[in-house]
Order: C-alpha cells, then sequence, then structure tokens
C-alpha cells in the first residue's frame, strides 16, 4: 500500500491545496426552483462530509499516476486514489510557462460529488531567473510565492451540478446558462482523466 503523501510530483514548483490565504464568498440563491423545500445548504452537507471522509484516509489501497499529455505547454499529471477497488478521488496538475491548475475531484457512490480548482497565475514566466530580469531591466524574477491564486469549487447532486463557490465571487448568484456550461467543462475533463487510469 502507498501513503498519499508518497507522490511528490514534478521538478517545477509545487503548489498545495486547500489555502487558507484564499477568501472564499459563498452566496447561496435560496430562491432557486430547482431546490425545492431543501435549502442549498443542507443539499451541500452529505458532499462536504464526503469531502472530509476521502481527504482523512492516510494510507490508500491503490495510487496510480499518469502523465497528462497535450493539454499544457509544460505538461501535467493525474493521480488516481483507490480503496478497497473504488476509485475515491484525482487529483489533476496541468503546467504552463505562466501559471498551472491543480483540480481534485471526489465521487460518492461511483458519481463526481466535488470538484475543487486552484489556479496560480505566475508573477512572471517560470524561466525567468535573476538573469533574465536583469537582462530585460526588470526588478522581479520568477516567484512561486508571488503568484495569483484564485479558487473555484463544485458541488455535484446525483451527477449535476447544483453550486459552485469561487474567490473572485461578487455575490451574485450565478446563470443557468453558465452553471449548464461548466457542468460540461468538467464532465469533459473528467472524462478524458478516466481514460488515462487503466
Amino acid at each position: 500500500m502507498m501513503q498519499a503523501g508518497e507522490y511528490t510530483g514534478r521538478k517545477l514548483p509545487e503548489a498545495s491545496s486547500h489555502s487558507d490565504t484564499v477568501k472564499i464568498k459563498e452566496t447561496f440563491n435560496e430562491n432557486d426552483p430547482e431546490t425545492g423545500n431543501e435549502s442549498v445548504k443542507d443539499r451541500l452537507k452529505p458532499i462536504r462530509t464526503n469531502f472530509k471522509r476521502i481527504n482523512s484516509i492516510r494510507t490508500w489501497t491503490t495510487v496510480k499516476k499518469r502523465d497528462i499529455e497535450g493539454e499544457s505547454a509544460e505538461g501535467g499529471e493525474a493521480v488516481f486514489y483507490e480503496q478497497k477497488g473504488k476509485l475515491e478521488k484525482i487529483t489533476a496538475r496541468l503546467y504552463g510557462e505562466m501559471g498551472q491548475l491543480l483540480t481534485e475531484y471526489y465521487l460518492l457512490n461511483g458519481k463526481l460529488s466535488f470538484v475543487f480548482e486552484k489556479h496560480y497565475e505566475y508573477n512572471r514566466p517560470l524561466y525567468y531567473n535573476e538573469k533574465v530580469m536583469k537582462e530585460n531591466n526588470d526588478t522581479e524574477a520568477f516567484d512561486f510565492n508571488q503568484s495569483k491564486i484564485t479558487e473555484d469549487r463544485y458541488y455535484f447532486e446525483n451527477g449535476k451540478l447544483i453550486h459552485i463557490i469561487n474567490s473572485e465571487d461578487c455575490g451574485a448568484p450565478f446563470s443557468r446558462d453558465y452553471i449548464s456550461e461548466e457542468q460540461k467543462r468538467i464532465s469533459e475533463e473528467y472524462g478524458r482523466l478516466l481514460k488515462l487510469k487503466n
């Protein structure tokens, strides 16, 4: 059995997940006709409970690592976490010259339950060391710790996206069209990752 923390990844800057430094604004549209009598907060409880359960697992039965080809300039990697033959979680990391994207997929009863995306926008390109900085009469070199970070959280119920939270939320509810587009995008990305698993 492998420990969840054994996988160290590429030599590029490694981003941690679930940073406390990003302020998250959460709004609920309690008047959404699709929520029925049950509030969105109540519907999110089992999703959040499942998220905590999965992240409390310290020893996984199987951890499979796969390269992601053709998705970004610097490549990427996916890690599949299984417990007793059941896929519980996938993490995907895409690297680029100007940033990276960490996406975590959590499953509940074999279906997407929660997706967490963390975007890192670098202050300068990855190759922009002190020498390049001086050659360009600049005052800043690449510094991973100066990255701009945004986070998005997607909550699914029975395969349907029911709620989105992001760190740049202006407080207004998301339109149904936007939610539908995001569900399609996430489902397609998740489907591509599942093909890498075997």
